[in-house]
Order: C-alpha cells, then sequence, then structure tokens
C-alpha cells in the first residue's frame, strides 16, 4: 500500500453500485418521497466479498458541502456469493392482516462506479467515480450522486451506546473480534482502517462531504470506464436479472 504524493494511501478498491427501492405499492416512483431506503453495493477488487449498505437519509451528503451534517449508514450484509445481493435487492411479496398481500417493489439500479477506501493523514476516505449514468440526471440528483465525490468515512464503536432512538439496537449493532475493537482505543469513531470493520454486518458508519474534485483534492485519478449494458458490471460482476429491475435510472438517470 504505497502513498501517492498526496500522502493517501489506498487501503481498498472495487466496484460500486447505487441502489433504490420504491415504497410498497409503488411500482412507477415519480421521485424521492416515493422511495424507501438507498442503498450502496461494495465489491472489493481481489476478494470474494459484496457488501450491502444502507443510507438512514436515503441520500448521500451533498458534496458541494464540505464539512457539513453527518449521513449514517450501516452495512445490511457481507457475502461471498453475489447472488444473495441480488435477491436481497428483488421484490418481495408479504401477507398482512389489515391489507392483505402486499407486494415491495424490486430496487432500481441508479448508478455504477468504482470506489476507493483511502487514508489521508489521520483519516479515511471513501472515494468514487461514477460510470453510469454517462450524464447523471434527475435521479441521480435527488440522492446526491455525483460524477465524482470524497467522503470522510468513520465507523462506530458499538462499544460507545448511542442516544435514545438513533443508530442500530444492540442486538443488531457489529460485534467486532478483539482485534478490531481495540483499534478504537476507547473513542466513539474510528477510522476505517482497516476496511475489516466493514466485514460485519451492523457496521454503522458516518459519511461527511469532503470535495467535489477527488483529484485536486486527494490526488487521486480514478480512471472510470465507459459503459454500456452489454458491459456494466451491475449485470456481469452482480447477477442483476435486466428483466426484474427497471434499468431507466441507471441508463437515463430518469424516475422509473
Amino acid at each position: 500500500m504505497a502513498k501517492n504524493g498526496n500522502g493517501v494511501t489506498t487501503l481498498e478498491r472495487g466496484n460500486l453500485y447505487f441502489f433504490y427501492r420504491p415504497r410498497v405499492g409503488e411500482e412507477e416512483p415519480e421521485g424521492p418521497d416515493d422511495v424507501q431506503r438507498l442503498y450502496l453495493v461494495q465489491s472489493v477488487h481481489g476478494e470474494d466479498r459484496y457488501r450491502l449498505m444502507i443510507l438512514g437519509r436515503k441520500a448521500l451528503p451533498d458534496p458541494s458541502e464540505s464539512g457539513g451534517r453527518r449521513y449514517w449508514g450501516f452495512v445490511d450484509a457481507v457475502e461471498t456469493d453475489p447472488k444473495k445481493i441480488r435477491d436481497a435487492l428483488g421484490a418481495e411479496e408479504y401477507e398482512t392482516k389489515t391489507r392483505g398481500r402486499r407486494k415491495l417493489p424490486a430496487a432500481r439500479p441508479a448508478g455504477e462506479g468504482i470506489y476507493r477506501l483511502v487514508r489521508h493523514d489521520d483519516h479515511t476516505h471513501l472515494v468514487y467515480a461514477l460510470e453510469l449514468p454517462e450524464e447523471p440526471n434527475e435521479v441521480q440528483e435527488s440522492f446526491n450522486i455525483e460524477e465524482e465525490a470524497s467522503y470522510i468515512v468513520s465507523v462506530k464503536n458499538p462499544e460507545s451506546g448511542a442516544p435514545r432512538g438513533a443508530g442500530l439496537s444492540e442486538e443488531r449493532q457489529a460485534a467486532y473480534p478483539q482485534k478490531l475493537q481495540e483499534v478504537f482505543r476507547g473513542r466513539r469513531f474510528s477510522e476505517v482502517d482497516p476496511p475489516d470493520f466493514l466485514n460485519h454486518e451492523g457496521a454503522e458508519f458516518v459519511l461527511v462531504s469532503a470535495a467535489e474534485d477527488v483529484s485536486k483534492e486527494l490526488g487521486l485519478e480514478l480512471h472510470p470506464q465507459t459503459e454500456t449494458e452489454s458491459t456494466a458490471e451491475i449485470f456481469n460482476d452482480l447477477r442483476i436479472e435486466k428483466s426484474k429491475h427497471p434499468l431507466t435510472p441507471l441508463f437515463e438517470g430518469e424516475w422509473n
């Protein structure tokens, strides 16, 4: 893990996918008010590892507001088989006592790109560059998904407690092995170094906007590739079935 001229060390890299799930019964969502959840999926390069993450605010921090509010999220699932991530993003039907059978629509892909987790001085960043859609549109604007962005990312100490009603319940929080727990040194938050923190379901993290221009801020060139429907990794990597997930948000950036 060599440092670049700006003192930045790459800890991990991979593919990054964005998905949103409409609310129950909303088969044709028209805006963020019709969205139940926003997901990030990380596919780690060099490992058979896929992370399904949920963002609490159903949006990323605004990259133009450097140092703004913290955006909370958590790791919902960590899998070695991408089909399990695919299934978690699929449609669901269930029975209710009062409303009968209800349908939770399949998640819609809203972006594909590449990411890096890097260490810069005493903190860590999540940086990414978008490959699809070719030009961000209304869907991406609603979730603050930019062509590229950098966020300071830190992970929460599950032993530090939380205000009532905030974060995951105790039984859902990550149970880190001693080696990782010691990294906190009693602090409420730690840098995401090592990235192994994110390999535990229930890991809670916060994102804070750092910059819109990754190259200018950190001296990193991410080198996103031009993708098409036939080359998109979201299908080849995650095994997403095109017939089950509306693709208009991914390729045209429009609601569907």
